[in-house]
């Protein structure tokens, strides 16, 4: 078996080819692609009415989050380190860009919200310093979207890697983070949790800085 990078393993996942998760739980799983390249369902719309305004989507896939919003109307982006991703959003007629979230962006402190759903809190294994950038590239007044895991599900961070048949990825530092940890970890990033939302099996957090 082959090594490769994460963003070569999950660009084959868009493409079709199953890709297994090795490291996250006590059993590895299969990448739930087809939840990330569906349109958006009614769930995912009540999670896109906590985001106002301009919204910049980090970690946005294939793109179905993004491009629901944009119908809505306003300034939406996506971003993505996988540049099958992006091309996938953009093929979706959403705005994208190939950028790492911890990179210069575009309107950094201007947008209104940033939204991190589909368990991206974890990306970069450090919820706190992506909260932290996320903030800096919010307007005063601006908000944090975030998707986190139910309650009774323990905060921990580990190494994963992705795994097909005939490659695996190296590995990454990833993220788990629930809803009884989020508010101590927005504290930590100088934030409080403003609103709490039960979508269906899945939970929302809106972050906000302090008033």
């Amino acid at each position: 078996m082959t090594q490769t990078s994460f963003r070569d393993l999950f660009a084959r996942a868009l493409q079709g080819d199953p890709c297994r998760v090795v490291g996250l739980e006590d059993n590895p799983y299969y990448l739930p692609v087809h939840d990330w390249t569906r349109e958006a369902d009614d769930p995912d719309m009540a999670l896109l009415d906590l985001c106002l305004g301009s919204t910049i989507d980090i970690g946005c896939g294939p793109g179905r989050l993004t491009c629901a919003l944009a119908a809505r109307g306003g300034a939406v982006l996506g971003i993505d380190i996988v540049s099958e991703a992006v091309q996938q959003t953009r093929s979706r007629g959403g705005t994208a860009l190939v950028r790492d979230v911890f990179t210069s962006l575009p309107g950094e402190g201007r947008w209104d919200t940033a939204l991190l759903a589909d368990g991206n809190i974890g990306i970069g294994g450090d919820p706190v310093a992506l909260l932290d950038r996320s903030r800096q590239l919010l307007a005063r007044d601006g908000r944090i979207v975030v998707e986190v895991r139910g309650p009774g599900v323990m905060m921990k961070t580990m190494w994963a890697s992705l795994e097909l048949d005939d490659a695996t990825s190296k590995p990454f530092r990833w993220s788990i983070v629930g809803v009884d940890d989020i508010d101590e970890v927005a504290a930590r990033a100088g934030l409080v949790v403003t609103a709490k939302d039960p979508i269906g099996l899945r939970w929302a957090v809106v972050l906000e800085g302090p008033q």
